[in-house]
């Protein structure tokens, strides 16, 4: 165990560790923020327990800590996240060699229940993006729609897309996802037609010096939450009776392609995922959909199967 003696501040140790994770590794403001919170919570915890310095702390400190956490209402969801800051946090210091073994590798949070998520059958695709759009805004609505669906684009890729990314001829869009990792995506045909309609449309509204492909009917590049309120305009225009929003597409992408070509590692290429436990959630919807499908039509799986009399007359 390390001792106290030439060992740096504790909170300047999270502050380095917290600038490495905004600088080096690129996460969000808010992805930093919860870091910090979840950090200085254990950090609060084990200095309690008369621990001086974090670099002391062993895997029976987090385990205390873990279960002081879920006595206090906390969900496994949440107790989930707080660990794999600590587990992020450790593996640094462990880089800096300021600590000899990660106290978090063997800790882990009951499994919280993972909430399948929301999205379109092939059905409700088509009746959000079969009718054409009517004037400008509907074009670029459509447009937004029918990309996300085709190439599975996250909201914040997709609002910051700019022109020189989009390559039609070709049938592809590059993008940054998390940590700015570059992808690049193919276009489906219906998406480049929807997209060609709309650059075309886009020409009267820009302004000057805009990139932006998605721009408000001012010129200038559209937020998130425009795209997420027209997209919800438009849904409910064609008759849908759920509350569509940009991630839904990208799930409904995920799902169908990996219904139609199980091929597992290709989705979680496309997504840009880096984990590929988390394009499984994909492979959970797909079995929920042949059980449906099952329970419907399986003559063994109806709770009241019909039964056919013989020509004898037996039962």
């Amino acid at each position: 165990m390390a001792t106290v003696s030439g060992l740096p501040d504790t909170r300047d140790l999270v502050h380095r560790y917290l600038r490495y994770l905004s600088d080096e590794r690129r996460y969000s403001p808010a992805t930093v923020e919860s870091y910090r919170r979840d950090i200085l919570q254990f950090v609060e915890f084990v200095e309690s327990d008369k621990v001086k310095n974090c670099c002391q702390a062993d895997a029976l400190h987090v385990r205390d800590f873990a279960g002081s956490r879920r006595r206090q209402g906390i969900s496994a969801r949440s107790l989930q996240r707080s660990l794999s800051a600590l587990r992020g946090f450790y593996g640094y210091l462990q880089r800096e060699r300021l600590v000899g073994n990660n106290p978090v590798t063997d800790v882990s949070a009951p499994g919280a229940k993972k909430k399948l998520p929301e999205l379109l059958d092939v059905d409700e695709i088509n009746c959000l993006l079969a009718q054409a759009p009517h004037g400008p805004l509907e074009m670029r609505d459509h447009a937004m729609m029918e990309l996300m669906y085709s190439s599975g684009l996250r909201l914040v890729e997709l609002v910051n897309l700019d022109i020189e990314d989009l390559d039609l001829p070709q049938g592809q869009v590059h993008v940054l996802g998390k940590g700015n990792k570059p992808r690049y995506l193919p276009v489906g045909h219906a998406a480049k037609k929807s997209l060609g309609k709309w650059l075309d449309a886009r020409k009267a509204w820009v302004v000057e010096g805009e990139n932006a492909v998605f721009i408000s009917n001012r010129g200038r590049r559209l937020s998130a939450r425009a795209v997420q309120l027209r997209m919800a305009r438009l849904a409910r225009k064609h008759g849908l009776d759920k509350h569509v929003h940009p991630h839904m597409l990208r799930h409904s992408f995920a799902s169908h392609l990996l219904e139609s070509s199980g091929d597992l590692r290709a989705v979680q290429e496309m997504l840009g995922h880096a984990d590929i436990s988390t394009t499984q959630i994909y492979t959970h919807l797909d079995f929920q959909h042949l059980a449906q499908v099952y329970d419907r039509t399986h003559p063994r799986a109806r709770k009241n199967p019909s039964r056919k009399r013989s020509a004898s007359g037996e039962k």
